[in-house]
């Protein structure tokens, strides 16, 4: 079943703000574990990390910063019409 357009924003919502901090926070434990490696090596691992997380939730961010598809664009709230002041 596919989740709605307002359903995948919200969980998007929640896993940017719940899961990528835990994420970072469990990826640097990880790697403070180990000796320090050269900086380009550890550059590495973490440019890795940085994408890595993503990977799981790609079909979730798809199309969020989109407008909803199921609204119909006519009832959008519009600008205001300009008034004359003659």
């Amino acid at each position: 079943m596919a989740l709605s357009y307002k359903v995948r924003k919200r969980l998007a919502m929640l896993v940017l703000l719940v899961w990528l901090p835990l994420y970072i926070v469990a990826a640097i434990k990880i790697v403070t574990l180990f000796d320090r490696p050269p900086i380009l090596l550890e550059l590495t691992v973490y440019i890795g990390l940085g994408f890595l997380w993503a990977l799981p939730f790609k079909r979730l961010f798809y199309g969020v910063g989109k407008p909803d598809p199921d609204v119909d664009p006519d009832s959008y709230p519009h600008d205001p019409e300009p008034c004359d002041n003659d």
